[in-house]
């Protein structure tokens, strides 16, 4: 099982949009049996909590699902899974600051890394903004979730062969 980890500040806004996002494009390549999805946060703050209300709607809106509830990341989780995506600098220097070998830093990377289309450097935290925000926040994570895909597919050949 390959495993993926979406990480943001509080896992209520982006990290858990990412995970609903990749989530879905897992499904529609009928992999869900083979790709594990999670999301986390950098502080426990809201841990237990549900996603941010606007997140959900503006998700709902595109037919994503977000009933993940808040967790803080943990050390075990650098070692489980395969993949780490941050959101931000901030979240990437936090993470990697966890890392306590090699193999762990190379698992860490950011969720623009995966973008084919926008040329963004982070996904911006929507929590203080407006509805647009939101909105370019899932305009972001559609497309980077779309890379990421394509890259876990490339890392994993078998992923592409048919059941």
């Amino acid at each position: 099982m390959i495993k993926v980890l979406f990480v943001c500040m509080g896992n209520i806004c982006r990290s858990p949009a990412a995970q609903s996002i990749f989530q879905s494009f897992v499904k529609m390549e009928n992999l869900q049996d083979k790709i594990f999805v999670d999301s986390a946060g950098i502080i426990g703050y809201h841990e237990g909590d549900n996603s941010d209300p606007r997140m959900i709607e503006h998700a709902s809106k595109r037919k994503y699902v977000l009933d993940h509830l808040a967790r803080k990341i943990r050390e075990d989780d650098l070692k489980n899974f395969n993949y780490i995506i941050t959101m931000d600098d901030e979240n990437y220097f936090n993470v990697l600051s966890m890392a306590s070998d090699e193999n762990e830093i190379s698992k860490i990377s950011k969720m623009t890394d995966y973008c084919k289309y926008y040329t963004a450097k982070e996904v911006p935290d929507p929590y203080y903004g407006g509805a647009e925000g939101f909105e370019y926040v899932i305009d972001l994570l559609e497309d980077a979730c779309y890379g990421l895909l394509e890259k876990i597919k490339k890392d994993f050949p078998e992923l592409n062969g048919k059941d």
